[in-house]
Formats: C-alpha cells, structure tokens, sequence
C-alpha cells in the first residue's frame, strides 16, 4: 500500500517543479542505483496481473482478509507459507484436513467478528471495516457488486490490494489443475517476499507427486467416483459429483479415470440415481467439506449400490483439503495411489 512521502521528499518535489534545476546529475544517477540496489534486496516492489488488473506491491501485506468462497485454498496456502500473523479475518474452513494440525490452525485465526450477508461472505461495508490491505478470493465472485461484496475498484479507492485464485477470474473452474496450485504458492510468495518458501514446497510437492507417478505408470487406470459428501448442490439426487477440474488431474497422477468425466462441461455433474447406477465404478474418493464422518456416507453409499466393483471390495478413501486448490495435492494423489494400486506402492 503506497506510503504518503517524508515532508523533505515534498518540499524536494515542489522545489524541483520551481526551478525546473532536477537534472541527472552524478549524485542523482547515484541516488538512482542506490534505490534500485534497494529495492532488489527487499524484492519489491512487486506487480500480479490478476484477471487483467495489475497489482502492485511495495511491500509486504500486513492485514489480510480470505473470504470464504467455500473453499480453504488461499488460508492453506498462507500457512503452509508460514503467513498466517498476516491474517486479520479468515472466513474459510474445511473442519478437516490432510495436514496434521492444519484444521486447528484455522480454527485458531481470527474471523474478524464478521457476519456473512446472503451470499455467505464478507458484506462490503463490513470489509471495508475491516481496513485490509489485501484482498483473497477463490474466483471473481467474491468482488461481484451484485452479490453485496466490495469491487476490487472500492477496494483500491481505500488502498486495498486484491486477487482471485488461478482459475477463478471468470468463475469457471473446469480447467483447474496442479499446476494452478502451484501458481497460487508462487503469487503469494512473490507478494509477501518468501517465494524461496514457496519454491521449497513446489518442488517436495513435484517431486512426491513424480515418484507416485512412476509407480503407477502403466497400471490399469480404474474409474473412481468423486463427490463431496452430505451436500447437495441441484435437483437431482447426486448433485455433488465431480466432473471436471483439479480432481481430475490429481486422479491421473495416482493412476485413476474419473467415472463422470463427461457427464457435465462444469466443474460438478448433476445426477440422478439411475444414472449413478449404472456407471460402474471401481473405487470412490469422497470430500468431507465440514462433514465430521465422511466415511460413514462413502459407506452408505456402498450399500446403496451393491453392484460397483467399488462396493464388493470396499475400496474407497476420504479426503478434505488435500483434492482442492491448495498446497497439499501431492497428499491427495499419494493416498488415491494406495487405495488404487497398494501392490505397486
């Protein structure tokens, strides 16, 4: 956030406007190279093009609020880069998570006393309350007028930074993959000066996901049914299913094939039970989003259709934070791999 300027550097401006007496002289060319050696050592500052808007920092962000988005992508990923002092209101929560002690973090962090409007986040006049420096949102949505949250312009009118995670710009999150988890820890790193951090657990994540990769190369890829448990989201029976997006990907790399790939162009599928039964399916991967027992509905659902392959075997594994957005994917993968292929890990 830009900082008003020492009453010397003022008066120095207005002087030089009089005299018009600013010239390039050796002390100026001096002066130069020392604020450009400067600004190399802090790294800043530093400029996201982020939905085709620039952002640019000059330092580090020091009161941060993550709006909810029903997601835990931009909380997660500021802790795993040690940054969660940085956080003044936190709307985001799993309740679960692959990350011993991950949850518990987030429980910990501040919300801000805020009170989620209609559209279960941050309402504007509360977010403008809240005096942030930065701005965190899953997709575009979280700055949509309409919806009763602050623009990104408002937000800039009070010197407030913001930025939409990979993939939300147009909130169409079907070609989410990996890859955009790992652009999301190397915006952030850049933004707060800790990218050798970032960089650090890129390359743990690339490298765990690689060796899994390699185990499971050439194995028989079985069709896995993923969804989020206890949550409806259309009319029909099963309106939770993954179709598209970072799943998908996270999939391939434990050597699995989503079983409703094609059933939506989105992100999520919106089927009816009849559908369901009769796709087989080899192995289910359920999403505990704040669900206490995700295993008890993954075997419900294993009794409902006796005939998968997935339901004769029992074959199934629950996860959280780890199949979204975020910085713990290679979890994910490792342990859809050893329900998958146990004989190859």
């Amino acid at each position: 956030m830009p900082m008003n300027r020492p009453v010397a550097t003022a008066l120095a401006a207005a002087l030089c406007l009089l005299t018009a007496a600013c010239g390039s002289s050796s002390d100026d060319k001096a002066g130069d190279a020392t604020a450009e050696a400067a600004a190399s050592k802090t790294g800043y500052p530093v400029t996201l093009d982020n939905c085709g808007q620039k952002e640019t920092f000059d330092k580090a962000p020091g009161r941060v609020v993550v709006m909810n988005g029903a997601s835990v992508a931009e909380v997660s990923t500021l802790l795993a880069l040690g940054l969660g002092d940085r956080i003044v209101a936190n709307q985001q929560t799993y309740g679960n998570s692959e990350v011993p002690g991950r949850a518990e973090a987030i429980e910990k962090l501040p919300d801000g006393g805020v009170k989620q409007n209609d559209a279960f986040d941050v309402p504007r006049e509360t977010m403008i309350g809240l005096r942030p420096d930065l701005v965190l949102s899953t997709t575009a949505y979280g700055f949509d007028e309409k919806n009763g949250f602050a623009t990104r312009d408002q937000l800039k009118d009070v010197g407030a930074h913001s930025y939409v995670s990979p993939q939300g710009c147009d909130q169409d999150t079907s070609k989410m993959t990996i890859a955009d988890s790992y652009r999301l820890l190397r915006d952030m790193g850049k933004v707060f000066n800790v990218s050798d951090k970032a960089e650090e657990l890129i390359a743990a994540s690339e490298k765990k996901i690689a060796a899994v990769a390699d185990k499971v190369k050439g194995e028989k890829k079985p069709r896995v049914m993923v969804l989020f448990s206890n949550m409806s989201m259309g009319g029909n029976d099963f309106s939770s299913v993954v179709a598209k997006g970072i799943y998908n990907d996270i999939l391939a790399e434990a050597g699995g094939a989503n079983a409703f790939e094609n059933a939506s162009e989105g992100s999520f599928a919106d089927l009816s039970k009849e559908k369901v039964a009769a796709t087989d399916v080899d192995a289910l991967v359920v999403i505990g989003y704040n669900d206490p027992d995700p295993a008890a509905y993954a075997e419900k659902l294993l009794k409902e259709f006796p005939q998968w392959p997935a339901a004769r075997n029992s074959t199934y594994v629950t996860l959280s934070d780890s199949m979204y957005l975020g910085p713990s994917n290679d979890l994910a993968v490792e342990k859809i791999a050893k329900m998958l292929h146990a004989d190859a890990l």
